[in-house]
């Protein structure tokens, strides 16, 4: 038989007619494994884990089938101790039943580290070295010393720190400064509309300390107060206004922007022309 006749029998037609049959079922079949094993279409929403212990997530991973990974642990005092501090992916996405949640908690025993040893440093220095190591700068205290805002002494609960000394990693660290053999004076500057943090690192670089930060009813959480701006103050800002090195300044703060004074909008043009006779 020749192969043009062999290639329109009815024996090759059949044959080809399974193959491409057999094919075709193991394609859809393929399909259909895919879509069960990725769970296509099937999405769920992460729930908001902070503050939670692990124990405290099953009854939510259970209902939803999500794996809890705990990947890290740092130590605050914003949750309790074993509580959750992020999670990743974040609140309210949209993942796939089975998706891993991976998870920074909170660790049972704060972190001790060496504390650096900043005397001899400028102001400056000794602030970006004791928070790149993960401390704070508390409370400052200007001496007269002819080394103006230069560190000549650091402490913790009045507590003089020496090379070598280690604490809780995150406590805010005193520091004793110069400034220099007369009564030196600082800018006070204008904290409205500020945000806490942006605040806290004004006051620091003007020479000052931070008082009392105070809060109204819009505030909730800590998420309001990171939000928050500064409405008033005290000393209450004048243009051209100085204030000893060392002063305290007391912030209060507001999610109102309705507090905030109404900008002197009026200009010369607006004015009214008095009446000639």
């Amino acid at each position: 038989m020749s192969l043009g006749r062999f290639l329109i029998s009815k024996v090759f037609l059949k044959n080809l007619f399974y193959a491409f049959l057999t094919t075709f079922i193991l394609l859809f079949l393929v399909l259909v494994w895919l879509r069960i094993y990725t769970r296509h279409g099937q999405k769920k929403e992460v729930p908001d884990f902070y503050g939670l212990t692990v124990d405290e997530c099953q009854p939510l991973l259970k209902k939803e089938h999500f794996v809890l990974v705990v990947q890290d642990s740092v130590y605050t005092k914003e949750v309790p101790p074993g509580a959750i501090v992020e999670q990743n992916p974040k609140a309210g996405s949209m993942v796939k039943k089975g998706r891993k949640i991976f998870l920074i908690i909170n660790a049972i025993q704060p972190e001790i580290v060496p504390v650096p040893y900043v005397v001899g440093y400028s102001l400056r220095q000794a602030k970006a070295l004791l928070e790149s190591n993960g401390f704070q700068v508390g409370n400052l205290k200007y001496v007269p010393d002819i080394a103006i805002n230069n560190v000549l002494k650091e402490t913790y609960q009045e507590q003089e720190l020496k090379p070598g000394d280690s604490l809780e990693k995150g406590v805010p660290v005193d520091l004793v400064l110069g400034k220099g053999l007369s009564n030196q004076k600082t800018p006070l500057p204008d904290f409205t509309g500020m945000t806490m943090a942006r605040a806290e690192q004004v006051i620091i670089s003007a020479a000052l300390n931070k008082g009392a930060m105070v809060y109204d009813s819009t505030v909730h959480n800590a998420d309001d107060s990171m939000a928050a701006f500064v409405w008033k103050q005290s000393p209450l800002y004048k243009e051209d206004q100085f204030v000893p090195v060392g002063s305290s300044v007391y912030l209060w703060l507001t999610l109102d922007s309705a507090k905030l004074p109404a900008p002197d909008t009026l200009t010369l043009e607006e004015l009214p022309v008095p009446n000639e006779k």
